[in-house]
């Protein structure tokens, strides 16, 4: 890109996507960390790669990758830390999934969590026990949110830091 207009329009542009992408985080259904790590890679694939930009867009993706898998990760530690079952994990997990598909955007988190009371109940005969197991969870995707949207912060100063150094 030979115009400083094109160049600085491009970038504002890449920008607001990757703040959509961002502020998406908070809509489960919408893979926010996929939409910063496309649209930096979309930048530089219009503007020319460089080594630092490739480096940069290989730990952008490490990011993108290690923020996509920390909720299920998360979530499921912090409920097994409480007692919760791997069968019980493994059922929220398969609700949250179908949950966010049939009920965008918080019916994968409603779906999980119902889902890992209603094993744990059945299981333990305690609701008690199958409470603190769903708080757990519940807290963990707490965490898992708030690293996400840290990572994604992360993704976008990467980026400009690309940007700056070109």
């Amino acid at each position: 890109m030979t115009n400083g207009f094109s160049q600085s329009a491009l970038q504002a542009i890449t920008l607001v996507i990757m703040l959509v992408g961002l502020f998406g985080l908070a809509i489960p259904i919408l893979p926010g960390l996929v939409i910063i790590w496309v649209a930096a890679l979309v930048y530089w694939i219009v503007t020319g790669f460089t080594l630092t930009s490739g480096i940069l867009l290989a730990v952008i993706t490490v990011l993108m990758v290690a923020g996509s898998l920390v909720d299920n990760v998360i979530m499921g530690a912090t409920a097994r830390q409480k007692g919760a079952s791997w069968v019980a994990i493994g059922v929220a997990l398969v609700l949250a999934l179908v949950g966010s598909l049939v009920l965008p955007p918080f019916g994968g988190i409603i779906a999980a969590l119902i889902g890992l009371f209603g094993v744990e109940y059945y299981r333990l005969k305690d609701w008690r026990k199958a409470m603190d197991s769903t708080k757990s969870m519940a807290v963990g995707c707490g965490w898992a949110a708030l690293i996400r949207f840290s990572m994604g912060i992360v993704m976008i100063l990467l980026w400009w830091i690309g940007v700056m150094l070109a």
